[in-house]
């Protein structure tokens, strides 16, 4: 019988009761009052040091859950809302908050929300250091959040702070500060308006303020620079991307060690990779769509990904194996039996001039094998966008993959304007394309093609795309008032910020509490 759970002595996972993150003591101590504030002295850190002590499987993998939700939180809002505004504050607090995350000091004992932070944040470098996308996105996210969290930092704490992360940057004195008050604001455009003797300044070496030494906003004397608060965040933010970038490179060359216990892998894996909702199996789906709506269908409730597929699929009556297997465990996850499905198959390829003989024997396997009817007979599900996103991207005559993330700009303009998504529309598209934010650019795909303003879930699959666009169409969801066909665009798209995250942020909740029964049929 597998074990639940393991230890780790120095990176490298034995046998065990516990997950243990060593630093330097193997021992796990009970620590009195004074002793826990001094791990943890402030709401936000570095995370220089990996934490030490025993760690239970279970818990681990619901503080990487968590963690996962909060990321997701920070991104969905800073889409949503102007980042720094009262709204987006107040929201990412509330996040905080009911994840039981550290936020804000002086909150009483905050000894458990830091340690849980801290803790989460190093099983995350675990799961997110496979891939450079997967690196970039957690380490934006996790700035988005310092920013945050420094943002309400109290003055009296933030030198403390500075000197807790190694950062040689030092508050001048008053004094200091009255005798370069003209060169400082004359240097300082961000200081516009404000009194001097109301702002700290920091004295830091002049290697840590390039980016405002080459934009001309700094102040320099011997070697320093002399940094207003308003512009020394820019350079907080920077030099945590800049250790956090080079820590995510060393845990990825050490993964090897940690993926060598058998129940770690798959559960990283399945953070990185499989955190965004259900799989969309066919359970409760099998036989409800028949071959002559597919047509129909591709363009009333296909996603972009699948839309192209099929269109491609009728035009060259082929598809490689990744569009294939893509666009084939799609229309399985929709309801397609496999009598269905080899039927739907073979006719299109045959019209291509394929030999019936040379189908069933090259091509009605595969599908068999994905239905779990051959090889090892296992049942697999419809491809995530997340899957879709970062695995197998598609070379010169492929179709498959997320035209939001695979295709040009120019091409995917084009896509948008034959499905008459307006120009106002398809400008919001792009950009949000342009920040990385694939999820939430097909989301406004969905709400201006079904003309709702908000779609009311958090995009994460392809099949979800289609049951939701199924569920409006019967009625399920109120249109507007000038209700549409789905093709028609909206001739004015109005965004609703407040609706679209909070109802976002419900949905990610709901799925990523769905993944932890996954994640934990894992360690079974």
């Amino acid at each position: 019988m597998r074990s639940t759970s393991l230890q780790i002595f120095c990176g490298r996972p034995v046998p065990g009761n516990k997950m243990q993150f060593l630093g330097g003591n193997r021992r796990k101590l009970r620590l009195a009052d004074d002793q826990r504030n001094a791990c943890y002295p402030h709401s936000l850190q570095f995370y220089l040091q990996p934490p030490s002590g025993n760690i239970s499987l279970i818990e681990f993998e619901n503080l990487a859950i968590d963690r996962v939700k909060l990321l997701k939180a920070v991104e969905n809002l800073g889409v949503s809302y102007v980042k720094g505004s009262e709204q987006y504050q107040s929201k990412l607090e509330a996040e905080l908050r009911k994840l039981k995350f550290s936020y804000r000091e002086n909150l009483g004992d905050e000894y458990e929300p830091r340690r849980r932070d801290h803790i989460s944040h190093f099983i995350l470098r675990l799961a997110y250091c496979q891939s450079e996308e997967l690196r970039r996105w957690f380490i934006q996210q996790e700035m988005d959040l310092l920013r945050f969290r420094f943002s309400i930092l109290p003055k009296d704490k933030i030198q403390s702070f500075l000197k807790d992360s190694h950062l040689q940057f030092e508050a001048i004195s008053d004094e200091d500060k009255t005798l370069r008050e003209q060169d400082i604001m004359a240097s300082s455009h961000s200081l516009g308006g404000v009194q001097l003797e109301l702002e700290s300044v920091y004295k830091i070496p002049f290697a840590d303020a390039l980016d405002l030494f080459r934009g001309r906003k700094v102040y320099l004397e011997n070697g320093f620079a002399y940094v207003p608060l308003k512009d020394i965040v820019a350079i907080i933010l920077n030099e945590f991307r800049t250790k956090l970038s080079k820590a995510l490179a060393l845990t990825a060359r050490s993964l090897p060690a940690v993926q060598s216990d058998e129940r770690l892998q798959p559960l990283l894996n399945h953070l990185s990779h499989s955190y965004t909702g259900q799989d969309y199996s066919t359970q409760g789906n099998v036989g409800k769509v028949s071959l002559d709506q597919i047509d129909s269908l591709s363009t009333k409730s296909f996603p972009p990904c699948m839309r192209q597929l099929h269109k491609a699929l009728r035009e060259n009556h082929h598809l490689r194996h990744g569009g294939r297997m893509q666009y084939g465990l799609f229309l399985k996850g929709i309801g397609l039996t496999l009598e269905q499905a080899l039927q739907f198959w073979k006719q299109e390829f045959i019209r291509g001039k394929m030999d019936p003989d040379k189908f069933d024997k090259g091509y009605s396997y595969n599908i068999r094998h994905s239905f779990g009817k051959e090889g090892k007979r296992t049942d697999y599900t419809p491809y995530s966008c997340l899957k879709i996103i970062l695995t197998n991207p598609p070379s010169q005559g492929d179709y498959h993959g997320c035209p939001f993330r695979h295709s040009d700009p120019e091409l995917l303009r084009q896509k948008l304007q034959a499905y008459k998504i307006p120009p106002s529309g398809i400008s919001q598209i792009l950009d949000l394309v342009k920040g990385t934010h694939y999820h939430l650019a097909c989301q406004k795909f969905f709400e201006m093609t079904h003309n709702v303003d908000d779609c009311g879930f958090s995009l994460s699959h392809p099949n979800q795309f289609f049951f939701e666009s199924q569920r409006i169409l019967s009625g399920g969801k109120d249109f507007k008032k000038e209700s549409v066909q789905p093709e028609t665009p909206q001739s004015k798209l109005s965004v609703q910020r407040s609706k679209d995250a909070s109802s976002a942020l419900a949905s990610l909740n709901s799925s990523l509490e769905m993944d932890l029964e996954g994640l934990e049929e894992l360690l079974q």
